[in-house]
């Protein structure tokens, strides 16, 4: 531009950019600047633990750094950590798990991008039940694919189905998540299995979120891996392991697909924080201090689902694991992310609206999250019921 010419220069943009904002960091953001203003904000937005990593994983971690430069590792990961994994299925799911067969990633997000870009070219299309996690489907535009929404029924327990996924044309992925964000809800094995022959007998790849995997309050989650070897699994430490902030995740491939999601790691990542893969592989032998979690997790579903009934939100499918409860609020509103912004305004609780996981029909729906201490989930619930009694006077 030369001196004198004002026009404006802008530099461009790509449409592959130019995906949906995560509407619950946005929640955290205006409930942190009410919290730095002086409020008091009970957190039922965020799918966060409320408890750090695990005592043993920091004590490593301190180890580690006054002996270890920390430097990269090898892009699949750390060796003994991903022969750790391995034995997790084992001990978890009775699955003789090749160590070779696994990354580690930065986090579940990385085990996404690198399961896209393994499995899909740009335009295919890939299905994604919704309600559901909002990143899987702009992770998708963001590599030029087409996210295909499925929109689960509530008797089904807002998991897809068969018939669902054979009625949807030229399917190259589908991706299931189980337990659910934001519902909470499993696939029994006979229903992941039947989804699982559906994609092979259609040449679908099949995709397995299952990081919340150890976070279930009956019948333990069903693993991809326990029916097919032909699947991708991803999971994380962040939910169970309680270390979110660390960004230390895995996946598990089959073994045709090793060489090349190296070189994709390789590429992108370099390979997962080395710091995060110390303390991960000695949060895997937390067991007394993740169990205590866990206890808090099941005692706070109680609460909230008392709770939440308590305050006239009684249209929930109660989860079957992760920390959520997803609630049906169009007898209260049709506009939920006007009302999650009235109950952090004069309740002091923030929860997430709908249209994060649901794009048509969130706007009549609340997550309300119970990753936090039972102490927070009962204020939380106290202040939600005082404010709907008086929003009904």
């Amino acid at each position: 531009m030369q001196p004198g010419d004002h026009r404006k220069n802008i530099m461009r943009l790509s449409r592959r950019g130019a995906v949906d904002p995560f509407i619950v960091m946005d929640v955290m953001e205006r409930a942190r600047a009410a919290e730095a203003a002086g409020r008091s904000i009970i957190h039922m937005e965020v799918g966060q633990p409320g408890t750090g990593a695990p005592a043993g994983a920091l004590a490593a971690l301190g180890r580690a750094m006054a002996s270890d430069p920390l430097g990269y590792t090898v892009a699949l990961g750390r060796p003994d950590l991903r022969a750790r994994i391995a034995r997790l299925y084992r001990d978890w799911y009775g699955v003789d798990l090749a160590p070779e067969r696994i990354v580690v990633t930065a986090g579940s997000s990385a085990g996404f991008l690198l399961a896209f870009s393994l499995l899909f070219d740009a335009g295919d299309r890939v299905a994604v039940g919704e309600p559901g996690y909002p990143s899987y489907r702009n992770i998708l535009k963001a590599l030029s694919l087409a996210p295909i929404g499925i929109p689960t029924r509530p008797d089904n327990r807002f998991q897809p189905v068969p018939d669902e996924v054979a009625a949807i044309p030229d399917l190259a992925g589908l991706l299931v998540a189980s337990p659910a964000n934001p519902t909470g809800t499993m696939l029994g094995r006979e229903a992941l299995e039947a989804l699982i022959t559906t994609c092979r007998d259609r040449d679908i790849a099949f995709v397995s979120d299952e990081i919340y995997h150890g976070i279930q309050y009956g019948e333990r989650a069903v693993s991809a891996l326990e029916i097919s070897d032909d699947v991708v699994v991803i999971n994380s430490f962040s939910k169970y392991f309680s270390m979110t902030g660390w960004r230390i995740g895995w996946m598990v491939l089959p073994e045709s697909h090793m060489r090349q999601v190296e070189r994709l790691t390789q590429n992108m990542f370099i390979c997962a924080p080395h710091a995060s893969q110390v303390a991960a592989l000695a949060a895997m032998d937390c067991e007394t201090e993740l169990s205590a979690n866990l206890a808090v997790y099941a005692k706070n579903r109680d609460l909230m689902l008392d709770g939440l009934k308590a305050a006239g939100f009684t249209r929930v499918a109660p989860p079957d694991g992760a920390f959520y409860v997803y609630a049906d609020v169009s007898e209260f509103t049709d506009d939920a992310t006007a009302f999650a912004a009235e109950i952090l305004a004069k309740a002091g609780v923030a929860v997430t609206p709908g249209l994060d996981f649901d794009p048509l029909r969130g706007r009549r729906s609340l997550r309300f999250s119970y990753a936090r201490s039972s102490d927070d989930i009962a204020e939380g619930l106290v202040r939600l019921k005082a404010f709907m009694d008086n929003r009904s006077v």
